[in-house]
């Protein structure tokens, strides 16, 4: 018995490990893709839910493993996909809004070394009304197309 108890305790801590909350906004499963030795790109995943009754803003996010950190969305038009920089992602009130391959997701420009798979990185995001929030990205297998926990 004592071991299944030990047990759960674990898992809940690794699943809790995939979800941070400030205020109304919650993070869910953030990760990112390994990179191959050289690349100077990599990028970050994760759902934003906005518990509250105000819309509020991802204004900017900053890395260690990178130089900087840019907010993107993939647009799709005539069988053409193109990358467009954001100033800032918004999150409606009672919304959520998910960062995934081929969409929005956060660009991690100048990586200082590559990402490897089951690492963890730490990553500072800003909130316009939620302030800083620190978030563990787990780093998934490359061309991985959601997260494995």
């Amino acid at each position: 018995m004592k071991w299944i108890f030990l047990s759960l305790v674990c898992f809940a801590g690794a699943a809790l490990a995939h979800n941070h909350e400030k205020g109304d906004i919650q993070i869910r499963h953030p990760w990112a893709r390994a990179t191959p030795p050289g690349a100077k790109v990599g990028a970050g995943y994760l759902e934003i839910r906005n518990n509250g009754s105000q819309p509020d803003r991802l204004l900017s996010a900053s890395t260690s493993v990178a130089k900087r950190v840019e907010m993107h969305v993939t647009e799709h038009a005539a069988e053409v996909a193109k990358m467009r920089q954001l100033r800032a992602f918004e999150i409606p009130a009672r919304e959520r809004l998910a960062l995934s391959p081929g969409g929005a997701h956060l660009m991690l420009v100048d990586l200082a070394r590559p990402l490897q798979k089951g690492e963890r990185i730490s990553m500072t995001l800003r909130f316009e009304r939620a302030g800083e929030m620190e978030v563990q990205f787990e780093v998934q297998e490359m061309g991985a197309r959601h997260p494995r926990h």
